[in-house]
């Protein structure tokens, strides 16, 4: 491939000789001998086999290719500058903030190790992890009070303006303490469900509309004994002491289902399976601090999604 030849030394020593239509001056500019940009001029116009640049008795003179490929190069430097530029601003120690909307869903799952990464990066950025009901987070992302929300797909009249990009995708579970009635039955019967108190989504929750479907299809309809809630910390507790079934987003007890502090009921809920992944602004390009978190989410994200959950 001719791009992968080319340097940022060719192009910058044909777009200031263009600049200057002299490659004296150019030189003078760059601080190179003649020889030594005539020599890049030549390399750029054998890899591109075309005449760039012509003699005249104005000096030095764009061909037509040299007029089209100009167009291109100047381009290709700008971007490269402004990129440098951003990172050297984002580097700036104490002015770089990010405001992170964080669901559920990844709170617990994703985000700890996704901010260990990212502080390898040895920028010193002040993260403000925002928590709340999607419908807010969203809310808050569109006016721009946030810069990024980090969680599962929202409905689509909540998406207008924004632009989602996908990591992985997961599903509800219902979970219980180790030792519940329920882990006994055999088979197990959903509709049994309703003699027990039930942690639920609240309706601002992203996963209540897939729970409600769920149990739908289920025959069961909404559970009539119900704790509507979307506090991680009290559910977790009232289960472990009680004997509640929790409605969640498999990713916000995945540790403890797996170090055997809470059960999964075995309930096939693949069809509640649904994307997470980082919503922004449609019309804005993320600063290269918010680029390198979004990075780092998705390389913590990745293994996750590798594994199926």
């Amino acid at each position: 491939m001719i791009e992968n030849r080319i340097k940022f030394r060719h192009l910058q020593c044909f777009i200031e000789v263009a600049r200057q239509n002299s490659v004296s001056r150019a030189a003078d500019v760059l601080a190179l001998t003649q020889p030594a940009v005539s020599k890049k001029l030549k390399e750029l116009e054998d890899m591109l086999e075309v005449q760039l640049l012509k003699r005249s008795k104005k000096g030095v003179e764009l061909t037509q290719f040299g007029e089209v490929f100009l167009r291109y190069a100047g381009a290709s430097i700008t971007a490269l500058r402004e990129g440098t530029e951003c990172i050297v601003q984002a580097q700036l120690k104490g002015k770089t903030r990010l405001n992170i909307g964080v669901l559920p869903t990844v709170a617990a799952s994703v985000l700890p190790k996704a901010i260990m990464h990212f502080r390898t990066s040895g920028m010193d950025i002040t993260l403000n992890l925002v928590s709340g009901p999607n419908t807010l987070l969203l809310g808050q992302l569109r006016v721009g009070e946030l810069d990024l929300v980090v969680g599962r797909l929202a409905e689509p009249e909540l998406m207008t303006g924004l632009s989602f990009q996908h990591l992985y995708s997961e599903r509800i579970t219902f979970v219980v303490r180790p030792g519940h009635p329920l882990l006994a039955t055999n088979p197990f019967n959903i509709q049994d469900i309703h003699h027990f108190i039930v942690l639920y989504p609240t309706k601002e929750s992203i996963i209540a509309a897939s729970a409600e479907r769920f149990l739908i299809s289920r025959g069961v309809g909404l559970p009539p004994d119900r704790i509507e809630t979307i506090s991680d910390s009290f559910s977790k507790e009232y289960i472990r002491q009680s004997d509640a079934i929790w409605i969640i987003s498999r990713g916000v007890v995945a540790r403890e289902i797996e170090e055997g502090e809470l059960m999964e009921l075995p309930l096939d809920t693949r069809e509640t399976l649904g994307p997470v992944g980082l919503t922004i602004r449609a019309d804005t390009i993320p600063s290269p601090a918010l680029q390198l978190f979004m990075n780092s989410v998705r390389s913590t994200a990745t293994p996750i999604e590798k594994k199926g959950s």
